[in-house]
């Protein structure tokens, strides 16, 4: 039997000696042992946990993003083969092992709360509350990828006492799920605004905090800005669209109570601080460049260089014999033909020195610019169309900002200095008939520009939360090579569930198999 694959989450036991490593001996005590452990040091170790598929990992860049929603959202070229469209299940089993681990660990910091007395408790709910954010942030993305999932009797097998038989975990649906993280996300501003917190929790709170460093102004304008978007994912269904409209406007018209990301300032980033303490120093290269993962799609880069994008040197370089030209490899190519491009080295790719030679590149979890991209759509929505034009500029501006951050802070010069933006070359784009809202004829196009904008900012730094948007907003117009030797033929709208639950969690599968396909949409994608 195959424990690492039981869906009872046996995984606990790797994952904690993963988190004694010595650069963490300080900071986050192995919570197997319980009488030395504390919130604080299992809080760190819950974040520790998962860290390569936050932070640019290796495995998650080439076994999973590369050959899924780097494809999925076009962000990079590749050459078509057979069954590319049919996520690979070393891909599912990695995300799918990796957040039962992280839920592992979390709830662990659940048992190691639950065990404090009540003045400990309420000493503690900082912690707590950063907790549930960061969680509840990992599990939109499981959700938005396989739709119901175990989620409220999962993990529990330490809390079972180690019990098998009672550890095996129903499925939840979707909505509910989100129903639950929303109503405590809506719980955690309020409460957190207010909170009166313990001197010595918080010292050992900016200790232990890895995302934003005892920052809890930051973790309250994360907690808003993810309740934005997930607010902003379920607008569009019957079931959510009537909370969604009235929560998103109370957020974004009470900036005093319920602040949100609106400057690269406060970008929540889970940032490389010391080299080698957090990740391999070429984990990012190995991953993104292996078996040229870097390639640039032809649709994203004819988009920034058709329109003068001031991000296109700092997002991506001339290929080696391209003589300074861009070009992206067009995926409708035949094999054969993409193969010549590709050895021909005159394909652009995704740039050395900003992204994958860059060892202080961080996790990307919340942006500027991606929460302006929300505001302008709930104001387009609206019809305060004079709103949504100043979210959506400022969107764009803090996208090339932040873009330049990304190189300003990088320790490689591989590649050639990018040309730094003008105020007038940052004018002129926001006229060009491509980009321009003024230029736009309709609510419809406005729409388009915004999803565009947003999948130019994502493309592989947040290649997952793209390929969410693209499929729930349906306005980005890519073409795919069709594969006619594949009943999946072009990019899926879900992910299957690893083959380790129907071999292990059996009975429970069983509930969900009917719906277990690539075709079936997520509850939020309606279009």
């Amino acid at each position: 039997m195959n424990i690492n694959r039981l869906f009872i989450y046996i995984f606990l036991i790797g994952s904690l000696a993963s988190c004694t490593m010595s650069d963490f001996a300080d900071n986050y005590t192995d919570p197997s042992k319980l009488s030395e452990t504390t919130v604080g040091k299992q809080f760190t170790g819950m974040i520790h946990s998962n860290r390569l598929y936050v932070l640019p990992g290796y495995r998650d860049y080439f076994v999973v993003k590369r050959i899924t929603s780097n494809r999925y959202t076009q962000a990079t070229g590749w050459v078509n083969i057979e069954n590319q469209y049919v996520p690979g299940s070393a891909a599912v089993n990695d995300i799918w092992d990796a957040y039962y681990n992280f839920m592992a660990q979390y709830r662990e910091l659940e048992k190691v709360y639950n065990g404090l007395t009540e003045q400990e408790q309420e000493d503690n709910r900082l912690f707590m509350i950063a907790a549930n954010t960061y969680f509840y942030g990992q599990t939109q993305q499981m959700v938005d990828l396989h739709g119901d999932i175990p989620w409220t009797e999962a993990g529990m097998l330490s809390q079972n006492g180690g019990d098998y038989t009672k550890s095996y975990a129903g499925y939840d649906k979707a909505s509910d799920i989100y129903t639950k993280m929303l109503d405590d996300l809506a719980g955690f501003a309020d409460e957190l605004r207010g909170l009166e917190i313990n001197q010595a929790v918080e010292a050992d709170f900016n200790t232990q905090d890895l995302i934003n460093r005892g920052d809890v102004e930051l973790w309250l304008k994360y907690i808003n800005s993810l309740r934005l978007r997930m607010l902003t994912r379920v607008s569009g269904t019957s079931e959510f669209a009537a909370r969604a409209t009235a929560e998103i406007a109370e957020i974004l018209s009470n900036p005093s109570d319920y602040p949100v990301v609106t400057d690269n300032d406060d970008n929540i980033l889970f940032r490389i601080h010391t080299l080698g303490t957090l990740m391999g120093a070429t984990q990012f290269q190995d991953g993104l460049e292996s078996w040229d993962g870097n390639l640039a799609g032809e649709a994203i880069l004819s988009h920034m260089v058709d329109n003068q994008d001031p991000r296109l040197t700092y997002v991506f370089e001339p290929g080696e014999e391209a003589n300074g030209e861009y070009m992206g490899l067009d995926p409708l190519l035949n094999p054969t033909a993409q193969n010549d491009l590709v050895l021909s080295q005159t394909l652009s790719i995704y740039n050395r020195s900003t992204f994958s030679r860059n060892q202080y590149f961080p996790g990307v979890i919340m942006t500027a610019s991606e929460v302006h991209l929300m505001a302008a759509e709930h104001y387009l929505k609206e019809g305060q169309s004079s709103m949504a034009k100043m979210h959506y500029e400022e969107a764009i501006k803090q996208s090339i900002s932040f873009y330049e951050y990304l190189r300003s802070i990088s320790n490689n010069t591989e590649a050639a200095a990018p040309v730094v933006p003008t105020d007038a070359a940052i004018a002129s784009y926001l006229t060009m008939d491509a980009v321009s809202w003024d230029a736009a004829a309709s609510a419809d196009e406005q729409l388009k520009l915004i999803a565009e904008q947003k999948w130019l900012h994502f493309n592989i730094v947040q290649p997952t939360e793209s390929w969410h948007e693209l499929r729930r907003l349906d306005k980005v117009e890519l073409e795919f090579w069709v594969d006619n030797s594949n009943q999946q033929s072009t990019p899926p709208s879900r992910w299957m569930y690893p083959g380790s639950e129907q071999t292990y969690n059996t009975e429970n599968y069983a509930k969900v198999q009917s719906d277990d396909k690539l075709s079936n949409q997520i509850f939020w994608d309606v279009n």
